[in-house]
């Protein structure tokens, strides 16, 4: 019996709302209508992404049959000859620029540690960080076109301690008369990688600043939102000193209820409040290279599932408060510690994760209003549920193992393309405050006229839908499905009719695309 799907730019979430566990037409009776509202306009979605820590320093020096393979799986948006596609297509790649913890031995774990460009007499070396640059490389070649620059600790020799970590909890691990030499730090790596042929569009500074980082399984370091200012301007009048035209991107809390409340962080919270409304004291929303968004981290708000659909109400809400027009994204997650329903701990490549975090990321793109959402560490090669992609921990070779989450975040990153623009969504028929239910989200490109639809069918059960759009025609759509069954990564289906009731299969994530008249 065939399968009916329907590709309009939505993302959906599918509960057990049939009563029959067949895939295929449905009669009427059990159909649940679903209105796409075109004109309905949301937030524009910039990118979806993910980052090179860790493993990409060494990942990306194995034989080239292996690096192009989990190069393709990451960004390629070609398609085989069965149409189905090589890779997720990732639109952003985040680029650890590292504070030289590889060069010491004080983090346990060296494939935790990264390497930097600067060296201890002010001079840099360009040719560290090998495996990510090629990374960067092979990113650009198969199509994306904007990246980040991140840093998790000042280059080492800054830090008051001369460790990539800190030292006390409580402030930045660089005195301020370090801030503008940080800055400088930063300027040359932007203008490096620019006469590589790669602009790193945006910067971001200040990772997870809340947390203490006194501890040592990473480079890392607190910042107060006073410090975050004090370097943000000095970093801003180095890129105008420069000439140059990269963002800085500010956030990047490490938990997202930081963005609007102080909670147990008061020097280190409400962060939209502090740097975004004009009455500020540390308003810097007027900076040249500020970039007009403010980012945060799902870890621990995705469980329970109130918290969940609270919190991202709640930075929907201040972000509105803003002085100016601000934008959210959603920069970094990965199953962090047991939650709700799964634990962090075993790998998983099966679709119990990959539907957990399609859920997730139907809820940041639909009730925060995300414009951009990354995974955290592209690649693992851990026993944990933090990579896309899996690989041996081995510096020189090894295997590669794809996941069933890598292609369900693929449902969304490979067809929501830079420049979509989620639209407005109705149903009478579907409870959309059930997590475990039916959640939809819908999206429009207006520059080559596609609808785009994302079905994630948590439940236990088949569930039949059948879409109306307001606003625009379509005349058919094409399916692409993500399932546990083997073969189904991305699988292209046939194209149907529009108007047809679709079946969307039980514990499936499926992507619906449709040219719109």
């Amino acid at each position: 019996m065939r399968r009916n799907y329907f590709l309009v730019m939505l993302a959906i979430v599918v509960g057990s709302c049939s009563k029959s566990d067949s895939a295929g037409p449905a009669s009427s009776a059990d159909e649940a209508v679903v209105t796409i509202h075109v004109q309905d306009k949301k937030q524009t979605i910039r990118n979806f992404g993910a980052s090179d820590a860790w493993a990409c320093q060494y990942i990306g020096l194995w034989p080239d049959e292996k690096r192009n393979q989990v190069a393709d799986w990451l960004f390629s948006t070609e398609v085989d000859e069965a149409g189905k596609p090589a890779g997720i297509g990732l639109s952003v790649w985040r680029f650890n620029i590292g504070a030289g913890s590889a060069a010491q031995d004080n983090i346990s774990d060296e494939w935790r540690r990264a390497e930097g460009f600067l060296n201890n007499d002010g001079s840099y070396t360009w040719s560290r960080q090998a495996g990510q640059q090629w990374f960067m490389q092979a990113a650009q070649q198969r199509g994306v076109q904007q990246f980040i620059g991140f840093t998790n600790s000042p280059p080492v020799q800054l830090t008051k301690n001369g460790k990539a970590f800190s030292s006390d909890g409580e402030h930045a691990n660089i005195s301020a008369g370090n801030y503008k030499a940080f800055a400088g730090f930063l300027v040359e790596v932007v203008k490096h990688f620019q006469s590589q042929g790669i602009t790193l569009n945006y910067l971001s500074p200040f990772n997870e600043p809340q947390w203490d980082w006194t501890g040592n399984g990473q480079e890392g370091t607190p910042f107060t939102n006073q410090e975050i200012v004090d370097v943000t301007w000095k970093l801003d009048s180095a890129l105008t000193a420069n000439g140059l035209a990269t963002r800085i991107q500010i956030g990047e809390a490490g938990k997202m209820n930081y963005l609007y409340e102080a909670s147990d962080k008061p020097t280190r919270g409400e962060q939209i409040k502090d740097f975004f409304t004009s009455t500020s004291a540390r308003y810097i929303g007027n900076l040249q290279h500020v970039d007009k968004m403010i980012s945060g981290h799902s870890y621990f708000t995705s469980a329970p599932m109130e918290t969940m659909v609270q919190v991202r109400k709640n930075i929907a809400a201040n972000i509105q408060q803003a002085s100016v027009p601000l934008e959210f994204w959603q920069s970094e997650y990965c199953i962090l510690g047991d939650q709700e329903e799964i634990p962090g701990g075993g790998k998983d490549t099966g679709m119990t994760t990959a539907l957990y975090v399609a859920r997730l990321i139907h809820h940041d793109l639909a009730i925060a209003n995300a414009s951009a959402w990354h995974w955290w560490t592209s690649i693992s090669v851990y026993d944990y549920k933090d990579g896309l992609i899996y690989a041996d921990k081995n510096k020189t070779n090894g295997n590669i193992e794809q996941t069933k989450l890598l292609w369900a975040l693929g449902n969304y990153s490979r067809f929501i393309r830079p420049g979509a623009v989620r639209v407005g969504v109705a149903s009478t028929d579907i409870n959309t405050d059930d997590t475990k239910g039916l959640m939809i989200s819908s999206y429009i490109h207006e520059t080559d006229k596609k609808l785009v639809t994302v079905v994630v069918n948590y439940g236990n059960l088949d569930s039949n839908i059948k879409l109306t759009i307001d606003g625009a025609a379509i005349t058919s759509v094409k399916p692409y499905i993500t399932s546990a069954q083997t073969d189904e990564s991305l699988k292209p289906l046939a194209e149907i009719a529009a108007g047809e009731v679709i079946t969307i299969p039980k514990k499936s994530v499926v992507t619906l695309v449709s040219d719109v008249n």
